[in-house]
């Protein structure tokens, strides 16, 4: 557990580094557009290659997708109900901001520690359906809120999701899993070298964007959207243990996954959005404690 909280607390560590660099103008603020590039175009696309080639998966075991693709579901439903008087603009960053788990570059280390095989196997299933709304589909959403009339459209989703370099990467390594296609080991390798750096990147990039000096509204706005966001996971815990018919190993997973941490993608989508990328990183960092509270109490419970 002092290994798990030390790791844990490193990558806070590296998100305080990241702000301070930039206070003492290493980083400018601007450099936020080109390390956010770097983490979903190039370092964490590697890190799903690195992580997930080569793992058996069963066609019956894809229902644990659903996971985690409901979860952002309905953290985005239940903000964007209660936001239906706000401005365009605040319902589309609240909607954004609550979305999405960060799995691969801090959920995964606790998995691997207490979780076994079959945890890490749910969390590669929970992460795919995941990743089909926080590398993608939830911009594209708060996109629409934006710019939109508010209706779904399919048509725009699906290009997102397409142009998505991460989304691509999991849809394309599922395929070869389930298929039984291992890819070379110089490829495998290759990626494995570049995704050691997306933690690192990852949590650097959010430091860099996180602006401290918030105003009293916004304020407020971290508060609703950081207790509802934990609410909604409390009730999702509960009802993954307790309710859903499964081998207890796997229902442990979920109980544990759905306090994984907001998106770490967040930030860099806010950023494309054109809203306020500082304070989405604020709400990120802040989520990143709380969930390591959560996931260590949840350990105890469950375990």
């Amino acid at each position: 557990m002092t290994a798990i909280l030390m790791k844990a607390g490193c990558f806070i560590a590296i998100i305080l580094l990241g702000y301070m660099l930039r206070r003492i103008g290493v980083f400018q603020k601007e450099d936020f557009h080109v390390l956010s590039k770097l983490v979903l175009k190039v370092t964490l696309p590697a890190a799903l290659v690195s992580s997930v080639a080569g793992k058996e998966i069963s066609p019956s075991m894809l229902v644990l997708c659903l996971f985690g693709f409901g979860g952002s579901v309905i953290y985005m439903a239940v903000m964007y109900v209660l936001n239906l008087r706000a401005p365009k603009e605040k319902r589309a960053f609240k909607v954004l901001n609550i979305s999405g788990y960060n799995i691969g570059t801090f959920t995964m280390p606790f998995v691997q520690s207490f979780l076994g095989t079959d945890g890490m196997m749910t969390t590669s299933l929970f992460d795919t359906g995941n990743a089909f709304m926080c590398l993608g589909g939830s911009y594209c959403i708060a996109s629409m809120i934006k710019h939109g009339d508010g209706k779904m459209d399919l048509k725009q989703i699906a290009g997102t999701l397409v142009r998505s370099v991460p989304f691509d990467t999991y849809i394309i390594m599922t395929a070869l899993n389930l298929f039984h296609v291992k890819l070379p080991e110089v490829v495998v390798t290759f990626a494995g070298v570049i995704g050691n750096a997306n933690p690192f990147l990852a949590m650097l990039m959010l430091g860099v964007g996180m602006e401290l000096s918030i105003n009293r509204e916004q304020i407020a706005d971290m508060v609703r959207i950081l207790v509802f966001r934990y609410g909604i996971s409390v009730l999702l815990a509960v009802a993954c243990f307790r309710l859903l018919p499964f081998q207890l190993e796997y229902r442990q997973a979920l109980a544990f996954l759905v306090f994984s941490p907001i998106s770490a993608a967040v930030p860099a989508f806010t950023a494309n959005l054109g809203e306020d990328y500082g304070f989405s990183s604020a709400i990120n960092t802040l989520s990143a404690m709380i969930s390591i509270v959560c996931i260590v109490v949840t350990l105890v419970l469950v375990l």
